[in-house]
């Protein structure tokens, strides 16, 4: 067997969405990662899908030299404290866990903490990652070069992580259930719902693409497809009337405010 080059402890979702795109576009093999969880029926699940190394034993993840990701959820970081973590870099995608915590439970370590979001497994993710002090440029490109590989990154100053958290780290539940409720409305309005979720779907998709592509305002787009008296600004006008752009802003602030209290558990 491959010694292990990446260890994660925690195999949910995000774990998931992050060392398969890794493994889909050849940044480590299969064989070279390794993932701990308690689940018998998680690791066998994953071993048998995706050929990765899986354990229960954490510290057998804690000895990888290379790099470590912190992959569980911040509630139980508390049991991981007797571990003694032996990587070059330790990555944690921890919400709300603050950098000085974590070195505080994993000292002499080079920490990076990371928020990614769960279209890492289209290779479309959002991540903000912010180094502790003293943590080397050679292992900030390390982590730079594993989450290029599932998306796009921006490196931001800690304080900015929580706030993140709460838009891009959140954001995927938003946007699905801003699709779920654009493919209601056409069924509402006679559609079939297999039709009315496709065009929600691509909508958003195309949507953000032209977005993005030609770097406009998200209002002059909007100014572009509003005619006076047309159908699209009798739309908007019951968006306002259902408060639904403070409902975006409320959700993101809510998410934040989250983050922020698990930091403090």
């Amino acid at each position: 067997m491959t010694n292990p080059k990446l260890g994660i402890i925690g195999a949910g979702v995000m774990a998931e969405a992050i060392f398969s795109r890794l493994i889909s576009v050849g940044l480590y093999s299969a064989q070279e990662i390794i993932l701990s969880d308690p689940q018998q029926s998680r690791r066998t699940y994953l071993q048998e899908k995706y050929k990765v190394q899986t354990t229960n034993d954490n510290q057998q993840v804690a000895d990888v030299q290379d790099v470590v990701i912190l992959a569980i959820k911040p509630q139980i970081l508390a049991q991981l404290e007797p571990l003694n973590i032996k990587s070059n870099l330790l990555i944690s995608i921890l919400a709300g866990i603050s950098l000085e915590r974590l070195t505080t439970i994993f000292p002499n370590q080079a920490i990076v903490r990371v928020m990614p979001n769960t279209p890492a497994i289209v290779g479309s993710a959002m991540t903000a990652i912010s180094p502790a002090t003293g943590v080397e440029s050679e292992q900030i490109e390390l982590a730079q070069r594993i989450f290029a590989a599932i998306g796009q990154v921006v490196e931001l100053p800690e304080s900015s992580i929580d706030a993140v958290t709460g838009l891009s780290g959140s954001g995927p539940a938003y946007v699905a259930i801003m699709i779920e409720a654009l493919a209601d409305g056409g069924v509402a309005s006679g559609l079939p719902r297999s039709i009315a979720m496709q065009l929600a779907i691509q909508t958003v998709l195309g949507t953000a693409q032209l977005l993005q592509n030609n770097q406009v305002h998200p209002a002059i787009l909007k100014d572009q497809v509003t005619s006076p008296g047309g159908t699209t600004i009798a739309g908007v006008r019951a968006l306002e009337n259902g408060g639904f752009r403070a409902a975006a802003i409320e959700a993101v602030l809510a998410s934040y405010h989250r983050s922020q209290e698990l930091g403090k558990q």
